[in-house]
């Protein structure tokens, strides 16, 4: 099996070109929260012209809403969300710097061909291993949205998080790749 590729955030567009769907990575340094609720927002303030809570060059996004930690932890469990309830927002962050999301489940054509045109990356994590996904997060600091509660932005300093390419920047898809393969033709 491949070594995975250890990465740092925020990311480079030069990293970002070197990966390809189905890589495995490790991801470290500082990666931002942000579920529906906290997208909205964000977009809001994109419409009025506002400054957001943080920069979103070559920053990713984590789509997790994760429990309360226990003693000694930075985050209780932080599995990855659906990323499809993000899809109507993304594109406008893609287009103002967002190289990296992180989620669970397929994207739409329009956040393909944005992940694309921006010369991002989606990454996968494990759905249901969020207690294991959360040892890899080694701070966390609220930083906008307190009252979303566990949708709050977040930045979170992770070392080693697992991940894998699922959309890379030259409009490939991991899902469907990977569906080609057990198709049967007839």
């Amino acid at each position: 099996m491949d070594t995975p590729v250890r990465i740092q955030t925020p990311l480079l567009e030069y990293g970002v070109m070197q990966l390809k769907v189905g890589d495995r990575v490790l991801l470290s340094g500082p990666v931002f929260t942000a579920r529906d609720a906290a997208h909205k927002r964000l977009i809001e303030l994109i419409r009025q012209g506002k400054e957001l809570p943080f920069d979103l060059r070559g920053s990713v996004i984590y789509y997790v809403g994760p429990a309360p930690p226990k003693p000694g932890m930075a985050l209780g469990s932080a599995g990855p969300t659906s990323s499809y309830r993000m899809d109507p927002y993304t594109p406008a962050l893609l287009d103002r710097g967002l190289k990296g999301m992180i989620g669970k489940g397929q994207r739409g054509p329009e956040v393909v061909q944005s992940i694309q045109t921006n010369k991002a990356v989606y990454f996968a994590a494990t759905g249901g291993a969020g207690a294991l996904l959360s040892m890899a997060i080694k701070a966390s600091q609220t930083i906008a949205y307190d009252d979303l509660g566990p949708e709050a932005i977040r930045r979170l300093t992770v070392v080693d998080l697992p991940v894998i390419v699922v959309n890379d920047c030259h409009g490939n898809d991991l899902y469907t790749q990977g569906r080609r393969q057990f198709e049967i033709t007839a």
